[in-house]
């Protein structure tokens, strides 16, 4: 089944295709810098012992993102 949500929904282990990014200014060109685009795959490796920020696996990079941010990125779960 696959469900609309966003990057700081993902749970560790989950995997997730970028539908859109709705972050503005200097942080959507630091993710558009890392490949974050439409149709990338991305990969919840894990979150931090307080849960934020959490690591993701983005076209071979692990790549750590707050969830204030992950949270403007919608994805589509696989």
């Amino acid at each position: 089944m696959r469900n609309r949500q966003s990057l700081a929904d993902m749970a560790p282990g989950e995997r997730g295709i970028v539908t859109a990014l709705h972050n503005t200014g200097s942080m959507r060109r630091r993710l558009l810098d890392i490949g974050l685009i439409e149709s990338t795959e991305v990969e919840c490796l894990g979150r931090s012992p307080g849960g934020d920020p959490a690591a993701y696996l983005i076209r071979g990079a692990v790549i750590a993102i707050r969830a204030e941010d992950g949270a403007k990125v919608c994805i589509r779960t696989c």
